[in-house]
């Protein structure tokens, strides 16, 4: 046997040895409460949408992410809003461009 061997057989049998001593000790400890799933928050899209449609205009990325911040305490990314955005411009898919990294809502 080469030495590689007996290093992998040995650290093998301490791994296993430690995962048992894990589960031994999880379940002296008794079962674990789970926490309750919290909500999941809008998406930056979702985000941009009710902004868009509150303001009723069409806005400049840079004032969509200070509204997303005043107004749902988030900080938006402001490249991969745009990414996303115009994915959604491209599809025909509720936002329109109007200018240069300014959008509004399609139909508004």
């Amino acid at each position: 046997m080469e030495k590689d061997d007996i290093r992998d057989i040995i650290l093998d049998s301490m791994l296993v040895s430690l995962e048992a001593q894990v589960r031994a000790l999880k379940k002296l400890r008794g079962p674990v409460e789970e926490e309750e799933p919290h909500e999941k928050g809008l998406s930056q899209l979702d985000i941009a949408f009710n902004i868009l449609e509150a303001g009723g205009e069409p806005l400049h990325v840079s004032q969509i992410i200070a509204e997303a911040e005043k107004k749902f305490g988030v900080k938006l990314d402001r490249e991969s809003l745009v990414s996303a955005l115009s994915k959604k411009v491209v599809k025909g898919d509720r936002f329109v461009r109007t200018g240069k990294n300014t959008f509004a809502l399609m139909g508004r």
